[in-house]
Order: structure tokens, then C-alpha cells, then sequence
């Protein structure tokens, strides 16, 4: 067996493994309920801020816009979500009906595996978690 002690020290290194651990849980409960988790974030944000355009929706996310263009037609085409003329040039997007009902179901699983996950961090460092991650992106 590998010894990777000097590994472990390093926080980014750290970070890195908690990250894909984390995320590859989440996206195994999203899948059972056939959604990926990159339509699940984006549909909440759009829920979030009805009305909003797809570059803010990417800029938010940091998704380019080559990449929002087949994320959003697969989302529409699902019958999640709908354009809105904003103006001649913009579109505005919504959450549908069956988009809503599907986002119940969507924030149903993350709050679950939200739950989960703060169980598994002492109690004495869940108040200073997220305020310590956000630092690190913000």
C-alpha cells in the first residue's frame, strides 16, 4: 500500500479529494432520479432568478456560453424550462410547470445529501465550513 501522508497535508490536496468524493456522491443520488447535476445547479438558479438570461446563468456558474447553448436546449427539450422574449436580442428563462415538480424532487435529494454531508464534519467546525470554502472561490 501507497503511503500518502505527505499527501494529506497538503490542503489543496485535501480539498481536491473532498471535492470529488463529495460530488461524485451527489451525482450518483441525481442520476438515480436522471437528472446530472450540472442541469439540477442550473435549474435552480434559474428558479432562483426567473427571467434571467442565459449569460448570466453561465457568467454565475462559470459555464461558457458554447457549453449554456446544448445545457439549456436539453433542459427545454425535457420540458423544464421555457424562453421568454425580453427584448429583439433577449431571452429570458423560466422554470415550467413539470420543471418546478422536478426541482421539488431535485431539492428534496440535495437537502439530504446536504444533511449527510455536514454530519460527517465535527461539530466543533460546521459553523466555520462554508465561510472557510467560500474564502477560498470568492
Amino acid at each position: 500500500m501507497l503511503n500518502e501522508q505527505s499527501l494529506l497535508s497538503l490542503p489543496g490536496y485535501a480539498l481536491r479529494r473532498a471535492a470529488n468524493a463529495t460530488a461524485a456522491d451527489l451525482t450518483a443520488r441525481l442520476d438515480r432520479i436522471g437528472i446530472r447535476l450540472v442541469d439540477a445547479t442550473v435549474l435552480m438558479l434559474i428558479a432562483d432568478n426567473p427571467g434571467t438570461t442565459s449569460s448570466a446563468v453561465g457568467k454565475v456558474l462559470d459555464i461558457q456560453r458554447a457549453n449554456m447553448v446544448p445545457l439549456l436546449k436539453r433542459l427545454e427539450d425535457a420540458g423544464l424550462i421555457e424562453r421568454e422574449p425580453i427584448d429583439r436580442k433577449s431571452q429570458g428563462i423560466a422554470v415550467t410547470a413539470g420543471g418546478k415538480a422536478r426541482l421539488a424532487e431535485v431539492r428534496r435529494v440535495i437537502a439530504e445529501f446536504e444533511a449527510e454531508l455536514i454530519e460527517r464534519v465535527p461539530q466543533r467546525h460546521r459553523d466555520h465550513l462554508l465561510p472557510a470554502l467560500n474564502a477560498l472561490w470568492r
